[in-house]
């Protein structure tokens, strides 16, 4: 069972995903956004540490742990299994190259754009809520487990006529 306010933010956020073509595009540009996202987190060293895998600590791995808080405050069995992805997504990341990381972020942020642009024809809801950012990512993964349904979401009102 999902807190109502996980639910809320899930509600808000397919308000802004309602067209079938849009969802499409995310389920594509989403898991890459977070892959690249994290792989380029990765190149940031900060500190050696060696205890670490590497030796290095990476801005990456401490951003895995701020948002692991986050998701798993959210929901522990989605934010278990976005944070299984995101951890992957450093080794993954390291073993691209460079250049096939930025390519998968253009290709990634343009699939996802032209969702909105072309199809949903509503600006991307992180851009009015930044929190966004991180529900897309556990949005998707509750909609593919069962655990949040989508909805018909009823039309606006027409205005009374005079």
């Amino acid at each position: 069972m999902l807190k109502p306010h996980v639910v809320a933010l899930f509600d808000e956020y397919y308000s802004s995903h309602q067209h079938p073509t849009n969802r499409l595009t995310h389920k594509i540009a989403i898991p890459l956004i977070v892959l690249h996202i994290v792989a380029m987190l990765d190149w940031v060293k900060l500190a050696t540490v060696p205890a670490l895998p590497g030796g290095v600590l990476t801005l990456g791995m401490l951003s895995l742990v701020t948002t692991a808080i986050w998701y798993l405050r959210a929901d522990v069995k989605l934010g278990l299994i976005v944070m299984a992805f995101m951890v992957a997504c450093i080794p993954v990341g390291r073993m691209l190259p460079m250049w096939s990381v930025v390519a998968i972020a253009v290709f990634a942020w343009l699939v996802q754009l032209a969702g909105h642009a072309v199809w949903e024809k509503k600006s991307p809801s992180f851009l009015t809520n930044l929190v966004h950012a991180l529900v897309g990512p556990l949005f998707f993964v509750a909609v593919l487990s069962g655990d949040y349904v989508l909805k018909p979401v009823p039309p606006a009102a027409e205005p009374a006529r005079a």
